[in-house]
């Protein structure tokens, strides 16, 4: 298993034995020794983290391979605490894909404002030119983009040009808000384990094709179930059928409406969406052997959601 790429650059000059930072204990550095010089001059350092897990443990540690691309081909072993990796990222630009009000994409925007997602939204797609969510975006001097094209229409982008949009936007992220179309095999494909979708049900339950909007909360009630919430997993060419990456719970109340678990569901979507965007930005996400997608907690590296 492994973690995706992380990657930063580092200049320093350090002894050539194993060292320890006093001021910051989480950072440490080791290097092999070298017999012609006391001292070695380390530039353009490149780190890519590796994850080792044994059957019995799961995690067992972090391993970074660390390269002096200049000057040695040697690895050295870096440990760096998560929390300040973030530091080192540069930004990731997002597009965001909604139909309706926006309230998901209204957040994470506010929240790459406040630096707690660490990226930007680039563009902001919507099938619906006049909804909420694309007004707050022209407000912002977010780009909009129409998809699909309406027949008959000349406004909107066919399924090619959309792809073609993106990429010239340089977008690493694609993060569905609200947004009632389904997404094209050739944006899939495009973009593979770059799109997220949040829906408003414990998925697998009460998902798929026509299970949107208020019509999900109807039918949790409905169901007798007890507990509701969030589900933000990978998109793939189906209607909620991709790997759940995190899920969030809300209590069914026994004198609920659809319209009270509604709300109660939308403020922990909110919540969920702001610390799923942030981990994706950090990238923090790993993929377990068996093929599940977990988010690596920014505060202890050891701990998976």
């Amino acid at each position: 298993m492994e973690a995706q790429n992380l990657s930063f650059g580092l200049s320093c000059t350090l002894p050539t034995s194993p060292i320890q930072n006093q001021k910051n204990p989480f950072f440490q550095i080791l290097l092999k020794p070298s017999s012609s010089s006391n001292n070695l001059t380390l530039k353009g350092i490149f780190l890519k983290p590796h994850v080792s897990f044994s059957p019995k443990s799961f995690p067992s540690k972090e391993f970074f391979q660390c390269r002096n691309c200049l000057q040695r081909n040697e690895r050295e072993a870096i440990t760096v605490p998560y929390s300040d990796v973030s530091k080192e990222l540069r930004k990731k630009k997002l597009a965001v894909f909604v139909s309706g009000g926006g309230s998901n994409f209204r957040s994470i925007y506010e929240a790459t404002l406040e630096g707690t997602v660490h990226g930007e939204v680039a563009v902001l797609v919507t099938n619906k030119n006049d909804c909420g969510g694309a007004k707050y975006a022209r407000e912002q001097g977010i780009p909009v983009i129409l998809f699909p094209k309406a027949k008959n229409s000349l406004e909107g982008l066919s399924k090619e040009d959309l792809v073609g949009s993106l990429r010239a936007y340089n977008i690493d992220f694609i993060l569905l808000a609200g947004y009632l179309k389904l997404i094209p095999t050739e944006l899939v494909q495009a973009f593979p384990r770059s799109i997220f979708n949040i829906h408003p049900s414990l998925l697998p339950s009460f998902g798929g094709k026509g299970y949107y909007g208020i019509k999900v909360h109807k039918a949790v009630i409905a169901s007798g179930a007890r507990y509701s919430g969030p589900t933000i997993h990978y998109v793939d060419e189906h209607y909620d059928t991709g790997r759940i990456l995190a899920q969030g719970v809300v209590p069914v109340l026994a004198n609920d409406t659809a319209e009270t678990l509604a709300a109660r569901v939308l403020q922990e979507e909110h919540k969920l969406y702001i610390e799923v965007a942030a981990a994706l930005c950090e990238e923090r996400i790993v993929w377990r052997e068996d093929g599940v997608p977990l988010i690596r907690s920014k505060e202890d590296p050891n701990h998976y959601k």
